[in-house]
């Protein structure tokens, strides 16, 4: 069988090591963390989210950044520390701008295809993941953030999203614990919720049984090309192996643009954390106030998921530090604050915060498909939606990854039979 290591085992690692391995690949998957889904998988916002799939290469975002650098709580924060990677990264950010329309329309398809699969997968496997129906509800609050939102309306039709205008009174029939003055807002009725953490986990479960290997507390410190395959050198308590395998793919986050230099390739994706709230419903008055319908409030860029009967999650903003992990309380403070003003029924005594550092490529598209060099692919780069991704790009890589293997070993054509060969063995 031909061998073939997968770099990470967050969402998009192990999908990507499902699919392989139905295709009847040899698949490891190398991972530095004790588990599946322990970094940027962990605590996501939860939305799967067609209608969230609008690039950010806007204006609007550049100029929302430079007024908010100095305010430690707004949804987006660039810390003014130069780094050559940020001055680079931030440059090809805005010359995207000029593919905001065809990027955001790109992205919007990738998420509605992704629907099937992911379900599917759930469906095979039997992964209980707080999947909740219920669509997602945008909400505005000012004429002019609302009039933007129908502009973005075009292009998610375009994409094939049904993202439908609503008014203040069906907001409040939608979602009737939410509170607050809206001018209006949006439903998408097709996009839903889960929990990423516990798909990620039971997708990694169903692979085992299929026979896929995991090497966690594997840190991968290099990666060669050899002409014939890649070598990986990892670390694992106090020593260091080795492993050979004919090809690899790199769904390893933020560290994607660290293992693509060495394999020769370029891969600008820059660390953009987020950070989350899970607020434990523990009393029946809280899991009576809070809401089933996913909300995404367009002023706080907060958005909400309910997991089960008695968590709420609550996710959002954006802050450009490089690698830190840290959690700041100046970020988490507002975060409940805003469950207080929406869902005052709900008691924030028992709050679990979380930062993750997500991996985003400066046009917002993820990275899928081959390096540079044979046998080298690549799954990774999605930004805030890896959960909403995730299940299509895995599919896209494989089958480009299984198109490339086959060419690469197929048998020899046989040699022709000499003439003088067939007349004696006639």
């Amino acid at each position: 069988m031909t061998s073939i290591a997968v770099i990470g085992a967050g969402i998009t690692g192990v999908t990507t090591a499902y699919k392989l391995n139905a295709l009847g690949y040899d698949v490891t998957v190398f991972d530095r963390q004790g588990h599946a889904g322990m970094e940027t998988s962990f605590a996501n916002g939860g939305q799967l989210s067609a209608s969230n799939a609008e690039v950010w290469n806007h204006p609007s975002t550049f100029l929302k950044g430079l007024k908010w650098m100095l305010k430690k709580d707004a949804p987006l924060l660039v810390h003014p520390a130069p780094s050559w990677h940020k001055i680079s990264w931030m440059a090809e950010f805005v010359a995207a701008a000029r593919n905001y329309h065809d990027n955001t329309v790109k992205t919007v398809r990738m998420a509605v295809a992704a629907r099937a699969h992911l379900i599917q997968m759930a469906s095979d496997e039997g992964i209980d993941f707080d999947l909740e129906k219920r669509g997602i509800l945008h909400v505005y609050e000012t004429p002019a953030e609302f009039e933007h939102g129908l502009t973005v309306n075009k292009m998610m039709a375009e994409g094939g999203v049904d993202r439908r205008a609503v008014t203040p009174e069906e907001i409040r029939a939608l979602e009737p614990a939410i509170k607050g003055t809206f001018h209006g807002g949006f439903f998408t009725e097709s996009d839903f919720t889960g929990d990423i953490h516990k798909y990620t986990q039971g997708l990694a479960a169903a692979c085992v049984r299929k026979g896929v290997k995991f090497r966690y507390h594997a840190d991968v410190s290099k990666l060669r090309h050899t002409g014939q395959g890649v070598d990986i050198a990892f670390r694992q308590g106090s020593s260091v192996e080795t492993a050979h395998v004919d090809a690899i793919v790199i769904c390893a986050g933020t560290q994607s643009r660290r293992f693509a230099a060495m394999l020769g390739d370029r891969v600008n994706i820059y660390p953009v954390k987020g950070y989350s709230v899970t607020v434990n419903l523990t009393d029946a008055a809280s899991q009576e106030a809070a809401p089933w319908v996913s909300i995404l409030d367009d002023k706080a860029k907060l958005v909400t998921s309910r997991f089960g009967a008695s968590r709420l999650r609550v996710a959002g903003t954006a802050e450009f530090t490089g690698e830190n992990r840290d959690i700041r309380m100046a970020r988490i403070d507002p975060m409940t604050a805003w469950v207080r003003k929406r869902f005052p029924g709900v008691s924030t005594a028992s709050v679990v915060p979380w930062a993750g550092l997500r991996p985003m490529m400066p046009d917002m598209l993820p990275r899928v498909g081959a390096g540079s060099k044979a046998g080298v692919f690549y799954n990774t780069g999605h930004g805030h939606l890896g959960w909403t991704l995730c299940a299509i790009t895995a599919e896209t890589v494989s089958a480009t990854l299984d198109a490339a293997m086959r060419k690469t070993f197929q048998p020899a054509p046989a040699a022709p039979v000499a003439a003088r060969e067939l007349v004696h063995s006639a």
